[in-house]
């Protein structure tokens, strides 16, 4: 992945309202706004095949984004983006300044690996269900993991993985975790493949047995 997909070229918007916005929109132009690190929010708009090209990285919702504003590089977070709801079309983003000696808070993703080789799920016919997807996290920009792996080679049957058992690089803070215990929620678990209870097992045999006598039954009649 090329470091130039997340450098953006950007321009100064004056011409603002809903008119203005549709205007840009035609013209292949996204309208978005650049707030945060105590300075006052800036209006401006960035061309739309760049950005589409971009946002189809997963990194690009959770590392930072260099901004280009007439010569002046401003390194950003993605903290909203309103899309079409059915064309391939990014109506408005906002992007939140980001300052290297201050601690941000956002999201990254979780990348469950070895799935299919643990013996849990390849042997003992388990599967994976996943409680979430992402987690809140804070560190310094610096510090900002592209994404944070969930290892299920060794989860046991029956067993769930919490925020506690993740390994988070250092530097980085589970943002749930540091509320209290009682906020150590449930990332993944192996759950044992649906059957039959013992109780239905049971029934079915019962059910054999009586059509097997009602059978001999039959056949002493005749």
């Amino acid at each position: 992945m090329s470091d130039a997909i997340f450098n953006l070229d950007a321009e100064i918007r004056t011409d603002l309202g809903k008119g203005a916005s549709r205007r840009l929109r035609r013209e292949d132009k996204v309208p978005a706004i650049l707030y945060g690190s105590d300075k006052e929010p800036v209006s401006i708009t960035l061309a739309h095949n760049k950005l589409l090209q971009a946002q189809e990285f997963e990194a690009f919702y959770s590392q930072i984004i260099t901004i280009n504003i007439g010569g002046k590089k401003v390194d950003a977070l993605v903290k909203d983006m309103q899309r079409h709801p059915f064309k391939p079309k990014i109506l408005h983003v906002d992007f939140l300044r980001v300052d290297k000696n201050v601690e941000v808070t956002t999201n990254v993703p979780l990348h469950f690996i070895n799935e299919t080789k643990a013996k849990s799920i390849k042997v003992d016919g388990g599967h994976a269900e996943h409680h979430m997807n992402d987690v809140e996290i804070t560190c310094l920009p610096a510090s900002l993991p592209e994404f944070i792996e969930v290892d299920l080679l060794n989860v046991e049957l029956g067993q769930t993985v919490h925020l506690s058992d993740l390994t988070v690089p250092k530097g980085v803070v589970l943002v749930e975790l540091e509320k209290g215990e009682d906020h150590d929620l449930a990332v993944v678990t192996v759950k044992a493949a649906k059957g039959p209870s013992a109780e239905d097992l049971e029934e079915a045999e019962d059910a054999e047995k009586a059509s097997e006598a009602d059978s001999k039954e039959d056949a002493a009649k005749e």
